[in-house]
């Protein structure tokens, strides 16, 4: 019973909220304004982080896990440099020391010197052309070992890796992306069939599965997309097609130290690039020794270079960790500038309340001179607050829902709206009106049925 008459009172006092919100609509529309925005803008962010979060873990699956990254710095010549060198000392040589280059005896030092490295995967990359029934496609050859698969966090999709004999007997044989397999045998298996890379004929023994690679990824990891490129193991990539090793007369010519004519300066030809691999992937046994490996191996191939740095160690991972953290920096503040327009939304909901108590104060003392309990005048108001906080949310949900999917269109940043922040959003502008209303509710329900009768 006593629960019916509550229920009674509380359709009563909205059935009344409605009517008066009803009366004034614009004025009901401008106090909501600030649940809106702040709504809308609570789920667009929570939807942007959502995005930057699941990019975050994609690109941390497509780095691996625990992995250094060791890329190669061609030697090219600095025009600037020589130019000045030549106007400070004609005549004066320029000297440099000599390296090697990052090569696979430096693979095998650090895989059998350096207790904490897991896995090695070094790759030497060629820009070259596929050929298949008269169909050419500009590829990316890749000279690999199986640990590259891991490394990379790849699966084969069909076929198998290298065999232990492909791999050292130099055979010519390939895994290719799907990407590759569907240009050149469109609606066909490609397993078992052969192709003409640049001038070597090579049997598909294997298929990538399909991965996505976004272009922001490709751009600040330095990744490649994988589903276009052919793999060979390295030792049929050195013999087969190029080693960066092999002394040739070109190469002799670029270590010489030649004079211009007529006892001109001398100067030194750059040797381009001298080095036999073109990205060695490190992989250690746990996250916490990566710098302490990265720096183990810095100084190894520091020394075995000659002392001279012509190669870069980066951490993947760290990288993504630090733009994780200005993700979320970037993400507070824009909530934060959501809760402020949700909070100004607020006060604007106690601002109306308050100026609606005091034009309603001879309503209010008539309906507590007929019985109306101090309860019933502070429900009333309320309802009023937390209908425009709803009626406020419920625009600024279907808002932020467009404004999410909007900004993924026009911007192609990644947005991703769930359940849970549309709840939230909604939870927290009826929780707005049903603090802000408090009070406005609280002042009229204070005063005295007389003296507000008498009020004009």
């Amino acid at each position: 019973m006593m629960d019916r008459i509550f229920l009674d009172k509380l359709k009563s006092n909205f059935s009344e909220a409605l009517r008066v919100i009803a009366i004034n609509k614009v004025r009901t529309f401008l106090t909501a304004l600030g649940i809106i925005f702040g709504v809308a803008a609570v789920i667009t962010m929570l939807a942007i982080g959502n995005g930057a979060e699941k990019e975050i873990l994609a690109q941390l699956e497509l780095v691996g896990v625990n992995n250094i990254v060791i890329t190669p710095i061609p030697d090219e010549e600095d025009e600037g440099a020589d130019d000045e060198d030549e106007n400070a000392s004609a005549g004066a040589m320029e000297t440099k020391r000599f390296s090697k280059g990052l090569d696979m005896l430096d693979v095998i030092s650090i895989e059998n010197h350096i207790p904490t490295v897991k896995k090695t995967s070094p790759e030497i990359i060629l820009d070259t052309y596929v050929i298949n029934r008269g169909k050419q496609n500009n590829v990316k050859l890749i000279g690999i070992t199986n640990d590259f698969f891991e490394t990379a966090n790849i699966h084969l999709g069909r076929g198998s890796k290298f065999s232990d004999q492909q791999l050292i007997g130099a055979m010519p044989v390939c895994i290719i992306g799907e990407k590759v397999e569907k240009k050149l045998f469109t609606g066909e298996s490609a397993l078992g069939k052969q192709i003409k890379v640049k001038d070597v004929w090579l049997k598909v023994i294997g298929i990538i599965e399909e991965k996505l690679i976004s272009e922001t990824a490709q751009e600040n990891l330095g990744i490649r997309d994988l589903n276009q490129d052919v793999y060979v193991p390295i030792k049929t990539f050195l013999v087969r097609y190029k080693d960066r090793k092999i002394i040739t007369d070109k190469a002799i010519d670029y270590n010489q130290i030649i004079g211009q004519r007529q006892g001109g300066p001398q100067k030194r030809i750059p040797r381009g690039n001298y080095h036999q691999i073109d990205r060695l992937t490190v992989q250690v046994n746990n996250s916490s020794e990566l710098k302490a490996t990265a720096e183990v191996i810095s100084k190894m191939l520091k020394r075995k270079h000659n002392d001279v740095l012509d190669f870069e160690i980066s951490i993947p991972i760290n990288l993504l960790k630090q733009q994780q953290k200005t993700k979320q920096i970037f993400n507070i503040v824009l909530s934060i500038i959501a809760g402020i327009s949700l909070l100004i939304g607020g006060i604007g909901i106690m601002n109306i309340m308050l100026a609606s108590v005091l034009e309603r104060t001879k309503e209010i003392g008539i309906i507590r001179a007929i019985g109306a309990t101090r309860e019933d005048v502070i429900w009333q108001f309320l309802s009023e607050s937390i209908l425009i906080s709803l009626g406020g949310g419920i625009i600024g949900v279907v808002l932020g829902i467009i404004a999410s999917f909007s900004l993924e269109r026009l911007t192609g940043i990644e947005t991703i709206l769930t359940t849970g922040s549309i709840l939230l959003s909604f939870f927290v502008a009826t929780l707005v009106g049903l603090v802000f209303g408090v009070f406005p509710a609280r002042s009229a329900a204070n005063k005295r049925p007389i003296e507000a009768i008498r009020q004009e």
